[in-house]
């Protein structure tokens, strides 16, 4: 006999905990499957882990900006306290406070490896190989999230390279670190070793890092990481891997016909869903592939709309909060009330935590002129704020503004600097409440704070 709830959801990341918190708030009964640890990819091998390292270098580069604070500087970061520091982060990798969180939230928590056996019906296979029968009366939510993605390269996955978890997760700091790849996890990993004292090389294909942001982001992005020692290696290809027996020194051959010798990889080259193993073709969906849904999430080409699908699995957006945002409507919609989601294509934020930080939102210019929309940009030097200076000697950045010239409002914007990840909800809010320009005009930024940016962009732009 299964047990029936209302709601059963598979994956216990951010993502699934949302969604079956928000059904559970609005008085339906909740199933929530996880494999491994409570709280999922983000909490333990991704946003939380790789910021608990990069925060501490972040902190002592900007005191090596700050007059008076600098001549006190005497070494280095201490590695091991910032290990330790990573690891109470994660709750040493334990998720007693996530499973108390979600009793509390009213889950029932089952522990296993989810999969659907057909409409409304999932198997849960525990570590120890028992099963456990659960039955949906409203709706299955499938919130998997994502795998790294290892290429196709000779000899890669047999030099048995590090992704994200142990990119995060390392418990030594390697002495030659070769990351491979150019976006947010090579860019944020490679600067994470590096300050805490691996000699590391960047591979990357293309001719810029960080390709989907405004080109200004991955020119100044590479500059900082030169400057701190990285040698940052661009169009650049991987031809072949060598490392015999999965251990010891690993050889990295490019395109160039050169070599590179490390003591560990890392492979940074994007993400693919987990739905391999979810049992989507007893419900007529292709395994492997993400799963296609509407505006309510709900799976396409599934009878009766009973199937969800939020977060990375879908292929919509791969943001953790932004799977968040999905899942929070999932719930709403499951509860009966009418959502649609179009944050996760229109205003979806981004903070990439280098140092300089990169926050952007909505579209870039590419983007915009692309889709065919009367864009004109401005530009700003961050430099030049009163508020920046204050904040450190020498620290720079941009701030750029894509308008829509019709309507007079902001389509995107991107901005580099110093902690600049917390300028962006004010973007997020123009941006996703298509705020006019003549109505943002009133929004007085406090003098002397680096916002005081936005002012500048708006004279820029000749207001």
């Amino acid at each position: 006999m299964a047990d029936v709830f209302d709601v059963v959801v598979i994956g216990g990341g951010p993502t699934g905990e949302n969604a079956g918190a928000r059904a559970a708030a609005a008085g339906l009964s909740v199933a929530l499957v996880e494999h491994e640890l409570l709280g999922g990819e983000c909490s333990y091998w991704a946003c939380v882990p790789s910021k608990a390292l990069l925060r501490p270098a972040e902190a002592l580069w900007l005191a090596k900006h700050s007059p008076g604070v600098r001549e006190t500087i005497k070494g280095p970061l201490v590695a091991s306290a910032v290990l330790e520091h990573r690891d109470a982060m994660v709750g040493y990798y334990n998720d007693d406070s996530q499973v108390k969180w979600a009793e509390g939230a009213k889950l029932t928590v089952v522990r296993g490896h989810g999969k659907l056996t057909g409409p409304r019906k999932v198997r849960v296979e525990a570590k120890d190989g028992t099963v456990r029968e659960l039955e949906a009366k409203r709706a299955v939510v499938l919130a998997t999230g994502s795998r790294p993605r290892i290429p196709e390269i000779p000899g890669l996955k047999e030099a048995r390279p590090w992704d994200n978890r142990e990119g995060t997760g390392a418990k030594q700091v390697p002495k030659r670190l070769l990351v491979l790849g150019g976006g947010v996890v090579a860019v944020e990993l490679a600067q994470a070793w590096r300050s805490l004292g691996s000699e590391v090389t960047l591979v990357e294909r293309g001719k810029a890092l960080l390709s989907r942001f405004e080109p200004f982001v991955g020119e100044q992005v590479a500059q900082a990481l030169r400057d701190e020692g990285v040698k940052v290696m661009l169009s650049t290809s991987i031809t072949g891997v060598s490392r015999p027996g999965g251990q010891g020194e690993v050889t990295v051959k490019l395109s160039t016909g050169e070599e590179l010798k490390g003591d560990a990889v890392l492979v940074g080259m994007g993400r693919v869903p987990r739905t391999d193993s979810l049992g989507l073709e007893t419900v007529g969906l292709k395994a492997g592939e993400t799963v296609q849904v509407d505006d309510q999430l709900r799976a396409k080409g599934v009878e009766g709309g009973w199937l969800y699908a939020c977060g990375d699995v879908n292929g919509r957006n791969l943001l953790t909060h932004m799977g968040k945002y999905q899942a929070r409507l999932v719930g709403d919609v499951i509860a009966g009330k009418k959502a649609s989601a179009w944050a996760d294509t229109k205003a979806t934020p981004q903070v990439i935590f280098t140092h300089p930080q990169v926050a952007s939102v909505g579209l870039t210019e590419a983007k915009a002129r692309e889709a065919g929309l009367p864009v004109r940009t401005v530009q700003y030097d961050l430099g030049k704020v009163s508020g920046t200076s204050l904040f450190g000697e020498k620290l720079g950045g941009t701030a750029k503004l894509v308008v829509d010239e019709k309507r007079r409002v902001i389509l995107g914007a991107t901005f580099t600097g110093p902690e600049v990840g917390e300028m962006l909800h004010a973007a997020t809010i123009a941006v996703a409440g298509e705020v006019s320009l003549d109505t943002l005009w009133h929004a007085v930024p406090s003098f002397p704070t680096m916002s005081e940016v936005w002012l500048r962009l708006l004279e820029t732009y000749g207001l």
